[in-house]
C-alpha cells in the first residue's frame, strides 16, 4: 500500500509548473482583453472622477404610495433619463426608503441634469406624419399593429420582434430634397383632415401654425445615431406641438416626425404582458384607458387608420424618445386595445412597464446637491494610494525581517495578486460599469492584510513541520492540507461578510465590500495556483532545501529536533520491540 501511496504524492509534487503556467495564462489573456477592450484603467467613481450627486426625496403624489416597487420604477426611469444624456456612467439607486441618489460624473451640465431626473415626465401617444432610418446602421423592419379585439389582427408585422418595430417611408439614402418634400407633405396631410375624420376632435386638425420650413430642416439634419442629438430632442415640446424624435430598433436608429398629442399616458389606466394562448400568437400588450382616454385613443385610431404607412402608426414617445410605433388598421373603441407582434416575454413586460409609469410613479423634492470636484477627488486618491502604498511597506518589512528569503514567495504572490485586481477591475468598468470610489480602495487596501495572511498561515505550518524534524521537501507537501483547510475557512468568513455587506447596504458602502469580496476570491485563486506551486519549486533548492540561515527555514534556528533513526526491525516471530535512537 505504501507504494502506490508514494506515486501519488511523487506525480503530484511534479506538476507545479502546470499550475503556475495556469495563472500566467490567465494573466496573459486577461491583460490582452484589457488592452483590447481599450479600457486600460479602472472606471473611477464620482468621488475620485468628480461629477454631480443629486439625492431626491419622494412625496406622494396624487394618492400614489412610497413602497418599493414604486422607488424601483423611478430608478428604472431615471436610470433611462439620465443615460439618456450620453452619461453610460451615470448611477441611479435608493437610498433607505423614500431616497434616490443620483450620481453623475463629470463633463455633463449639472443643471441640465437636474430637470432631467427631478421632473415627472409625460408620456404621450402621437400620429406619425413621417418616418425613415437615421444612421449609418439604420434599416427598415415593419411595425408590431394595435388592434381592439383580443386576438391578434392580421397584419404585415406578425413577424416583428419587440414593440417598437417601424416601417419607414423613404429608403436609408432618400436625399436631403426628398426629405424635405415628406415633411412638407406630411404637414399639410397633418393640418388638413379628411372629410370622413372632419366629425373627430383630432388633435393633429387643432394643432396650432406649424413653422414647416425650421421642422423640415431639424428632421433633414436629425441624426439619431448621435447622443448630442437625441439628448435635446424634447426639450421645451410642449404637447400640442408637432416635433421630431427618434427611436431604436433592433440596435438601428430611426427619425420620426410627429403630430400634436393625441393621448395621455396618464389616461391608461393599466397595460400588461399577456400571452395569447388561444390563437398562438405569442405575447402581446394589453392597454385599458379611462373613459377620456378611451373617447381619445378612438378617434385617433379612426383617422390613423384612413391613412397609409407609416401615417397611419402613433408613436408612443417617453422623453422625448418613440418606445413603439404600432400602426392601426381600424378605429378602436371601448378603452381596451392590444399591441401585437413577435414579442419576447422581456420585450412585452418592459413596454407593458413604460406604458403604465411612463411618467414617474411618485413626485421628487430634491433634498441636496453635491459637487464633487475632479481635484479633491485626485487628492483623496492620492491619499489613499499613499496609505496603501504605506501598508504594503510594512507588510512587507515584516515579512522580510521575519521570514527572509522565504518572503521573496510572498512578495511575488502580492504581485500576481495586485496584478490580477487591477486587470480585472480595468474590465469589470465597461462590463458591469464597476466604479473604483474610495471605499473599494479602502476594501483593495484592508485585502492586502488578508492575502498576506494567507501565506503566514502556510509558511507557519511549514516551519512547523521543520521543528518537528522533517526535511523541507515533504514538510512542504504535508503543511499543505492543514494550511488549506485554514486558509479556506478564513476567505470564506472574509468573503461571507463582504457578501452580506453588499446585500444589505447601498451606495459607496457597495464598492468597499465589492472590492473585499473580489480579492478574497483572488487570494484563493493565488495561494492555490501560485504560492503552493512555487514553494514546491522552493523545496528543491539547495538554498531553502538545505535550511540556509538566511532562507528563514534554518532548522537550527527554528529550534527543531534532530532527526529521527529508527533500528531496522527484526524479521522472525521472537523478534523484540523495536529500539529507537537518536541521531
Amino acid at each position: 500500500m505504501a507504494a502506490p501511496k508514494k506515486g501519488r504524492s511523487a506525480s503530484a509534487q511534479s506538476k507545479p509548473w502546470r499550475s503556475l503556467a495556469l495563472i500566467l495564462i490567465a494573466i496573459v489573456g486577461l491583460t490582452g482583453g484589457m488592452f483590447l477592450s481599450g479600457h486600460t484603467t479602472p472606471r473611477l467613481g464620482i468621488d475620485l472622477a468628480g461629477g454631480t450627486s443629486i439625492t431626491l426625496e419622494a412625496k406622494a403624489d396624487q394618492g400614489s404610495a412610497i413602497n418599493k416597487a414604486n422607488m424601483d420604477t423611478a430608478v428604472e426611469i431615471m436610470n433611462r433619463r439620465v443615460n439618456g444624456l450620453g452619461v453610460s456612467e451615470a448611477e441611479v439607486q435608493t437610498q433607505g426608503d423614500r431616497n434616490i441618489i443620483v450620481n453623475i460624473p463629470k463633463g455633463i451640465n449639472s443643471k441640465e441634469a437636474r430637470e432631467q431626473v427631478g421632473t415627472t415626465a409625460k408620456l404621450y401617444f402621437r400620429p406619425v406624419l413621417a418616418s425613415e432610418p437615421s444612421g449609418p446602421a439604420a434599416s427598415t423592419s415593419p411595425s408590431p399593429s394595435a388592434s381592439g379585439s383580443p386576438s391578434a389582427s392580421p397584419s404585415p408585422s406578425t413577424s416583428a420582434s419587440a414593440g417598437e418595430k417601424a416601417s419607414s417611408s423613404t429608403s436609408p439614402s432618400a436625399s436631403a430634397t426628398s426629405q424635405g418634400r415628406a415633411v412638407t407633405d406630411a404637414l399639410k396631410a397633418d393640418t388638413t383632415p379628411s372629410p370622413s375624420a372632419s366629425a373627430s376632435a383630432s388633435a393633429s386638425a387643432s394643432a396650432p401654425p406649424v413653422d414647416e420650413a425650421a421642422l423640415q430642416a431639424k428632421y433633414t439634419s436629425l441624426d439619431c445615431s448621435k447622443d448630442k442629438q437625441r439628448s435635446v430632442l424634447g426639450e421645451g415640446v410642449k404637447p400640442g406641438d408637432t416635433t421630431v424624435a427618434c427611436g431604436q430598433i433592433d440596435g438601428a436608429w430611426y427619425k420620426y416626425l410627429l403630430g400634436p398629442a393625441a393621448v395621455d399616458g396618464t389616461e391608461v389606466d393599466e397595460a400588461k404582458a399577456v400571452y395569447d394562448t388561444q390563437t398562438a400568437a405569442g405575447w402581446q400588450v394589453t392597454m385599458d384607458f379611462n373613459s377620456k382616454g378611451a373617447k381619445k385613443f378612438a378617434d385617433i385610431t379612426g383617422q390613423l387608420a384612413q391613412n397609409q404607412q407609416p401615417q397611419n402608426q402613433f408613436g408612443i414617445v417617453l422623453d422625448g424618445e418613440v418606445v413603439s410605433s404600432p400602426y392601426v388598421s381600424s378605429s378602436i373603441a371601448g378603452g381596451q386595445a392590444q399591441i401585437s407582434g413577435s414579442f419576447t416575454q422581456e420585450e412585452a413586460q418592459g413596454l407593458a412597464n413604460m406604458l403604465s409609469y411612463g411618467a414617474l410613479p411618485l413626485s421628487f423634492q430634491e433634498s441636496s446637491v453635491q459637487t464633487v470636484t475632479a481635484a479633491l477627488g485626485g487628492d483623496q486618491l492620492r491619499a489613499g494610494l499613499l496609505a496603501g502604498a504605506i501598508g504594503l511597506a510594512l507588510v512587507i518589512v515584516y515579512l522580510v525581517a521575519y521570514y527572509r528569503g522565504l518572503s521573496l514567495i510572498a512578495i511575488v504572490s502580492l504581485l500576481v495578486s495586485a496584478a490580477l485586481t487591477y486587470v480585472i477591475m480595468s474590465l469589470l468598468g465597461p462590463t458591469i460599469h464597476f466604479a473604483l470610489n474610495l471605499p473599494a480602495v479602502c476594501g483593495a487596501i484592508v485585502a492586502i492584510g488578508i492575502t498576506a495572511d494567507s501565506f503566514i498561515v502556510y509558511f507557519e505550518r511549514v516551519r512547523d513541520e521543520i521543528r518537528e524534524g522533517r526535511s523541507l521537501r515533504p514538510a512542504v507537501e504535508r503543511a499543505w492540507p492543514r494550511a488549506r483547510r485554514t486558509i479556506l475557512v478564513s476567505d470564506f468568513v472574509s468573503f461571507l461578510a463582504a457578501a452580506v455587506l453588499f446585500l444589505v447596504t447601498v451606495g459607496k458602502v457597495q464598492g468597499f465590500a465589492f472590492t473585499l469580496g473580489l480579492t478574497t476570491v483572488l487570494d484563493v485563486v493565488v495561494v492555490f495556483f501560485f504560492t503552493k506551486p512555487l514553494m514546491t519549486l522552493i523545496a528543491r533548492r539547495k538554498f531553502f532545501a538545505s535550511g540556509h540561515k538566511w532562507s528563514g527555514l534554518d532548522p537550527k534556528s527554528l529550534g527543531a529536533k534532530p532527526p529521527l533513526r529508527r533500528t531496522r526491525r527484526p524479521s522472525g516471530p521472537a523478534a523484540g520491540p523495536v529500539e529507537t535512537k537518536e541521531a
